[in-house]
């Protein structure tokens, strides 16, 4: 619902909507009804240019009380050792300092208007009772005044005793007294219940001077007749007399207590809006926000740590009787040789290797550690019975087409015949390092589809060839059992000085336990931070079970500050 400033002194009341409903105008300080009185509006004061636009919000009593309340805090002033000094601080929040001013002036105001009237409540009640009192009593001393009247005109004037007018002024003083008491006992009727000490000691006085009366009225019926009723309607005409000046003169004080009634609280001093803010506090938020933000960093690191049980030194290797062959270091120059490749049967892409690093960058500190363990397999492999080396290792996604491609590319280098043999025909990938494409390979050659020499495929470097994986068969473990695949590894042996297999992960499927138990060596990559020891050992186990001994490990994408931390620094180049 929006306000819309007029000319002056007068608004526009519009409500919201997709077409704007015209509701009437009102005027400003008066409290408008619209809506045949289902809306009504009292605008205090509107100072805006004609046409200004104002939005209005309805809030319950309850929700803006609780708003209020929520940014109000009371709290007492230098209060010691118990010692109440009876003096407030009231301090109010909020966004806007004019607002915090008027909201704080108005609950202190309030505060001291409604401790006024709970002072002047009980004046109130006792004055409310005596003005509902004081015109019974005078038409009793109207009534009471003929009474007495008729009855002297009647007996033609009767003269009162010494004792009977003495009479008379007791029955008017008890009268009076009875009066007085039964005015107390109204004011504390609100406050005490009749078991209450104060209220019981009143009832006690009343029923004295009750009893007084009595007596006196036995009095009475000591006197001849004619005295009798003279002292009885005297007596009602000058004790509801008294009554009545009583109620007058009490009304009298009480109008005058109630216009000079104060309250017991004072305003000391009025509201002050501070030059600076209070909320946010800038510097201790940006103190804890650094403080929960260093905790949490430990947290985290601790909790990738605890869950993170990855290989990250040799020694964890070693120490399980699996020798460390080489560390090859995480290289920033083969990340940009990743590309990520979808086929339609896979459910998620996969990052396969566009280049050869040993090509693209020989110096790259990861060629120099495969430099390395290319001298440590020319030792190795002579204990083998074959030229054959498999590379494996427990799950995916660890290095060993990596591995693989750069280490037959080193040893081409080297001036050796290198054969790269793609034996994974479900998911190889060593193809896209070549440029080359995955069909025509080895399970065609296994199928006897395709002859040797056409399924050998030359590379860009000298004395390194490439058979692909072919076509993806649907039995890859039977096509490696076969007596054509022993043929294929004797006739390769044979033409080349390293034949490098490259096979699945072990504790994916049963292929790397086969294509093993026909090389003369393996090797098992683990993957820095990424293969626990427990992973590691149980692929060394499974091969073990199949025959086929693992001659050694290969720690591969070791982080620059895990190879410092163990004396290898792998920055240097040669030039």
């Amino acid at each position: 619902m929006n306000v819309v400033a007029g000319r002056p002194g007068r608004y526009s009341l519009v409500m919201d909507g997709e077409t704007p409903l015209y509701l009437g105008e009102g005027r400003v300080g008066e409290l408008e009804q619209f809506l045949e009185g289902d809306i009504e509006l009292r605008i205090s004061a509107l100072e805006a240019p004609e046409g200004a636009h104002f939005t209005l919000l309805k809030r319950r009593r309850s929700s803006a009380i609780s708003d209020l309340s929520s940014r109000l805090d009371v709290s007492e002033v230098g209060v010691a050792r118990n010692t109440s000094t009876g003096i407030l601080r009231l301090t109010l929040t909020g966004t806007d300092r004019e607002e915090v001013r008027r909201s704080l002036d108005a609950v202190a105001e309030t505060f001291l208007t409604q401790n006024v009237q709970r002072q002047a409540a009980e004046v109130e009640q006792s004055l409310a009772f005596l003005e509902e009192q004081a015109p019974e009593l005078r038409a009793q001393l109207y009534a009471a005044e003929e009474s007495l009247n008729e009855y002297r005109a009647a007996r033609h004037s009767v003269d009162l005793t010494s004792e009977a007018q003495a009479v008379i002024d007791q029955f008017v003083a008890l009268d009076s007294q009875l009066n007085e008491l039964a005015f107390r006992e109204a004011e504390l009727a609100q406050r005490y219940t009749p078991s209450h000490p104060t209220y019981r000691s009143l009832l006690r006085q009343k029923h004295l001077l009750e009893s007084e009366r009595v007596a006196l009225d036995a009095k009475i019926n000591d006197l001849p007749e004619a005295q009798q009723e003279v002292v009885r309607r005297t007596r009602d005409v000058e004790a509801t007399q008294a009554i009545y000046i009583n109620v007058l003169n009490r009304m009298q004080e009480l109008q005058v207590t109630r216009a000079g009634t104060v309250g017991n609280v004072r305003i000391i001093d009025g509201a002050e809006v501070g030059l600076f803010p209070i909320e946010p506090r800038k510097p201790r938020i940006v103190m804890l926000a650094a403080l929960f933000g260093a905790l949490l960093a430990v947290g985290i690191v601790l909790v990738r740590g605890w869950l993170n049980r990855g290989v990250e030194t040799p020694e964890q290797l070693e120490e399980n009787g699996l020798p460390v062959y080489a560390m090859v270091p995480m290289s920033a120059e083969q990340k940009k040789l990743v590309r990520r490749i979808k086929h339609r049967r896979d459910r998620r892409g996969r990052e396969v290797a566009s280049d050869v690093l040993a090509e693209r960058d020989p110096t790259d500190p990861a060629i120099e550690a495969l430099r390395g363990l290319r001298t440590s397999l020319h030792f190795a492999m002579l204990e083998g019975r074959d030229n054959r080396l498999m590379i494996t290792g427990p799950g995916p996604g660890i290095g060993k087409s990596f591995i693989t491609v750069n280490l037959g590319a080193i040893c081409a280098r080297a001036g050796q015949r290198v054969l790269v043999m793609d034996a994974d025909m479900r998911r190889g990938h060593l193809h896209h390092a070549f440029g080359e494409r995955g069909s025509g390979g080895l399970s065609e050659l296994l199928g006897e589809s395709l002859t040797l020499d056409d399924a050998i495929r030359h590379s860009r470097i000298q004395g390194l060839d490439l058979i692909a994986r072919g076509d993806v068969p649907p039995n890859p473990s039977e096509l490696l059992m076969t007596e054509s695949f022993s043929r294929l590894l004797a006739m390769v042996s044979e033409r080349y000085d390293l034949v490098i297999i490259d096979t699945p992960p072990v504790l994916t499927v049963t292929d790397a336990a086969v294509v093993g138990a026909q090389c003369g060596t393996t090797l098992l990559v683990a993957r820095f931070q990424l293969n626990p020891v427990r992973e590691v050992q149980l692929a060394v186990r499974r091969l073990e079970t199949a025959g086929v001994t693992v001659k050694g490990a290969i720690l591969n994408a070791m982080e620059r500050k895990a190879a410092i931390r163990y004396g290898y620094h792998y920055d240097y180049k040669y030039s």
